[in-house]
């Protein structure tokens, strides 16, 4: 019989977090119906064996695809009626997979579950809000977006834009309907693209501050990673969704800001800006 959810992780040199992950999972989901499939990146570290130790599912891939093509590879092996995918550096701290389940149950205008995502030190990450249009990249570029509510963390259960991949339930056939995460994206705003789409066939995404769960640390990327790859997606997002003013407007304020922060970090010495952002205007 078919499990009511599967769990997807993906993991990529993640052996410092992975064995807590499954350990909270099972902790805070005692008697629930679930599986576990874990897809795997090529790490090189002992994470795999990790997995293989814990005796949940795991599909290794032969190389880095990348978060959005991973997490599609274990959807499509994933049997159960809806999914939560979760990174491999969070640990569960409050809510189940059964109030997830009830959610979705509740109202069958529901698509997308995201949940409360919390740092090592309780306070609390802005892992919802807006879809980041040509108003709201403009906000993000002078660091306005969280003063201003682009992205929050409600208190309240609520109807959000888009909510983070980190912790994201949805429903499978929705997912599959939609040809999952568009692999385009390596990583990052793949979530805020998919929920775009989920929203655009009539569908809800709820933020469930319930639900809760900790971000022990960014496990399989830099910042100066992290900050490329957005900068990539908000690009690919315009060029796909908006129109030509949209993605001509958002390309040039991004631009202006990785330019004005290669200044800066020229005259302050700051290796990191320089080095970081001199890459953003090549890409």
């Amino acid at each position: 019989m078919a499990p009511k959810l599967s769990i997807v992780i993906l993991t990529y040199n993640s052996a410092n977090y992975i064995e807590r992950l499954l350990k909270s999972i099972a902790k805070f989901n005692e008697g629930s119906d679930y599986e576990i499939i874990v897809v795997d990146n090529n790490s090189t570290d002992e994470t795999v064996k990790l997995i293989q130790k814990a005796k949940v599912k795991i599909i290794e891939n032969k190389e880095n695809v990348g978060f959005a093509k991973g997490i599609n590879i274990g959807a499509e092996e994933a049997k159960g009626e809806y999914l939560l995918f979760i990174n491999p550096d969070m640990e569960w701290k409050n809510g189940s997979i059964e109030d997830l389940i009830s959610l979705f149950e509740q109202d069958s205008k529901v698509g997308v579950i995201g949940g409360k995502i919390l740092t090592k030190n309780g306070r609390a990450e802005k892992s919802a809000g807006r879809s980041l249009k040509t108003f709201e990249v403009f906000l993000t570029t002078l660091g306005l977006d969280e003063a201003l509510g682009v992205r929050t963390s409600p208190n309240k259960r609520c109807e959000v834009d888009f909510v983070s991949g980190g912790f994201m339930a949805v429903r499978k056939d929705l997912f599959g309907k939609l040809g999952g995460f568009d692999e385009n994206l390596f990583m990052y705003v793949e979530d805020m693209e998919f929920c775009y789409r989920a929203k655009k066939e009539g569908m809800k995404v709820i933020f469930e501050p319930s639900v809760k769960v900790i971000h022990a640390g960014h496990g399989s990327s830099s910042r100066s990673f992290a900050i490329k790859h957005i900068y990539k997606g908000l690009l690919y997002f315009h060029k796909k969704h908006g129109n030509a003013f949209s993605y001509s407007t958002v390309g040039l304020m991004l631009f202006s800001k990785a330019l004005a922060l290669v200044v800066l970090g020229k005259i302050i010495n700051n290796k990191y800006l320089t080095d970081t952002y001199s890459k953003v205007i090549k890409t």
